[in-house]
């Protein structure tokens, strides 16, 4: 599909405001001109606007998720039906002062702040419409799953350490209220799939089952810091040990109960988005939710099935090249059960993985100017987890690698992964956004789909040019985890809105990628429970292949490749249609350093 048709589909900046009948436009020096009564005004209004929702929004809704490795939250979310009404009246105010603020007046720094905002307030409201938070897990994760970050911290002092266990006593209130909200969606079918939840007790067994020392929620009492006194130290262990009984451990038993006997037993028989109450709405709010883009189902579907198309083509010049005597189906056999492409030990995967992170460090200043300080650790994913969880994850400061069932691990694809999830990916950008001060909160804080699960993906077809994949095989391994990505485009509309069978998305993983059966069977069952989600990543990396396209041709001898990365990675997390107007913009200025403006 070329450029224009493909950016046809795509929503323009316009577009994200077509609610409010405004159009984005640059501001002229008389727009903008000190002494513009409009201008301030309009600018005026929407900065306070933006930075006190925000602010109520971070203490109304993340208590639970932050990230900050050295800060304990001392108490979790209010997830109560009144507070999810709170959450929607005060979002709809918001867009309603949205809707009545002059965007043509804003300063082109908040035209493009504005958009991004917009989409986020609209999809909150959304998801509260929907009622999503009677659904609070996902493909492999869920609400008590995502508590155990809390955790793994380290703390520096000892208010933190009394903020913990505060927080930890909060649990019996947070756990009752979310399975509250279970309950309401179990009594509409407002469900994971039944067949989605088989095994998922298992993290909260893991909890009930250890006790004291041995609880997970204990280990940042093995980390407290010598600036705190010994007789401290006995104090903190000995509440911690108690509140791990009297709080932690009752609120898992709770849930475990309400899991096993009600909720999975009785859970949505479907796998079909559009079989939810409201389903056709619900997944096309998806569709805009995760990939930003006002795009059909069935033009996605068709999308997917034309770069399924053309990656099979590569694949085969990659069997030619290593004169492989058989069809695509024989490859893929002879990858999945030959003995070279697999190791013994969990720690060999891990190092194997390590060893391609720190490959690209030794490339990155050819390819990016401006780099985050923030390091990541490469560790396993954790046992109660693994058997259903993706193979690798990464954030700041982390880059999971799943080391359960080795076989299902092939090193042909450990490269792609790595450059996926740790850097330039997720553990790249992710960090670079948190440090940009030059951006409100709100976006440095942000993640859209779209956006880094598309440059994600954009790291893995960078690693051939930065010339991190060494053998045909590693590049096989490449554009299977492209054809993955373009495959759950048909996958994911499949299952979801063309009546798919379990079954009939498995076989179309296997008749095209080289990925394991284990592996395309979690997979598989991840889009089944998160619908929507999968499509951000193959639609978010064709826009950025295709802007990188454009400003080349453009820009000619000009184009700068670490310029033109920097300045993708500069915005944080934004729409495909603001991305789009940034290389726009980019390409008009002869392609500068972000950095030098």
């Amino acid at each position: 599909m070329n450029r224009l048709n493909h950016l046809a589909r795509i929503m323009t900046l316009s577009a994200l405001l077509a609610a409010s009948g405004l159009t984005i436009t640059s501001c002229s020096s008389a727009t903008v001109a000190h002494g513009d009564s409009s201008a301030t005004n309009a600018n005026s209004r929407f900065e306070t606007l933006y930075q006190a929702e925000w602010a109520w929004r971070q203490n109304k809704s993340t208590s639970d998720e932050n990230t900050d490795d050295n800060y304990a939250s001392s108490s979790l979310p209010d997830v109560s039906i009144a507070a999810q009404q709170q959450r929607l009246a005060r979002w709809q105010s918001t867009l309603d002062t949205l809707d009545s603020i002059d965007v043509s007046a804003l300063s082109e720094a908040n035209q493009v702040n504005y958009a991004v905002y917009r989409l986020q307030i609209e999809t909150l409201i959304a998801d509260q419409q929907f009622k999503t938070y009677e659904k609070p897990l996902l493909g492999d994760t869920a609400f008590w799953s995502n508590l155990a970050y809390q955790a793994r911290k380290t703390f520096r002092h000892e208010q933190d350490f009394d903020n913990y266990l505060a927080w930890l006593q909060d649990m019996p209130r947070y756990f009752d209220q979310q399975i509250a909200n279970m309950r309401l969606g179990l009594a509409r079918q407002f469900t994971l799939p039944e067949i989605s939840l088989q095994g998922r007790d298992a993290s909260v067994i893991s909890v009930v089952n250890a006790k004291g020392k041995d609880n997970l929620y204990f280990q940042p009492f093995t980390k407290i810091p010598a600036s705190i006194s010994s007789a401290k130290h006995a104090e903190l262990k000995a509440r911690a040990q108690a509140v791990i009984a009297e709080y932690v451990i009752p609120a898992h038993q709770r849930l475990l109960t309400f899991l096993q006997e009600q909720y999975i037993p009785n859970a949505q028989p479907s796998i079909a988005g559009y079989d939810l109450p409201d389903g056709k709405a619900y997944y096309q709010a998806q569709i805009k939710k995760y990939t930003t883009l006002a795009l059909t189902a069935e033009e996605i579907h068709q999308i997917g099935l034309a770069e399924v198309a053309k990656i099979r083509q590569r694949m085969h010049d990659v069997m030619k090249e290593v004169s492989f005597d058989g069809n695509l189906q024989d490859f893929l056999t002879f990858l999945r059960t030959d003995e070279q492409f697999y190791v013994d030990t969990p720690q060999a995967l891990l190092d194997r993985a390590a060893w391609t992170a720190k490959e690209f460090d030794g490339v990155a200043d050819d390819w990016f100017g401006h780099l985050p300080r923030k390091r990541f650790a490469i560790i396993p994913v954790p046992d109660d987890i693994a058997p259903f969880y993706t193979a690798g994850r990464g954030g700041p400061g982390v880059y999971l690698v799943n080391t359960y069932d080795l076989p299902s691990r092939p090193l042909y694809s450990l490269p792609a992964l790595t450059l996926h999830e740790s850097a330039p990916g997720h553990a790249f950008q992710m960090p670079l956004s948190l440090e940009n001060n030059a951006i409100p909160e709100f976006r440095r804080q942000s993640y859209i789909s779209a956006f880094g699960e598309g440059w994600a993906l954009y790291s893995e077809l960078l690693g051939e040019e930065m010339g991190l994949y060494h053998t045909p095989y590693e590049i096989f391994g490449m554009l299977s985890y492209q054809m993955w990505r373009a495959a759950r485009l048909v996958v994911d509309t499949g299952i979801h809105a063309k009546g798919w069978s379990r079954q009939q998305a498995q076989d179309f993983m296997k008749a095209n990628t080289a990925l394991s059966v284990h592996e395309i069977t979690t997979e598989v069952d991840r889009y089944i429970a998160w619908p929507g989600q999968a499509l951000s990543y193959y639609l978010g990396q064709m826009a950025i292949v295709e802007h990188r396209a454009a400003a080349e041709k453009a820009l000619g001898a000009d184009f700068d490749i670490r310029h033109f990365h920097d300045m993708i990675l500069q915005m944080g997390s934004v729409p495909l249609a603001v991305l789009e107007q940034r290389v726009e913009r980019f390409i008009a200025e002869g392609g500068p350093s972000p950095y030098q403006e």
